[in-house]
């Protein structure tokens, strides 16, 4: 199928994206663990 190539990247690309929010906020997590959430 012609698709099949756009279909792969476009889930590979959306894999990715979701690795790197899904990163971005264990490392927030668990910097404000950490430190805390600064206000106090």
């Amino acid at each position: 199928m012609f698709m099949d190539e756009v279909v792969f990247s476009g889930l590979l690309i959306v894999g990715l994206t979701v690795a790197f929010f899904g990163g971005v906020y264990v490392a927030i997590k668990k910097d404000i663990s950490k430190h805390g959430t600064g206000g106090e």
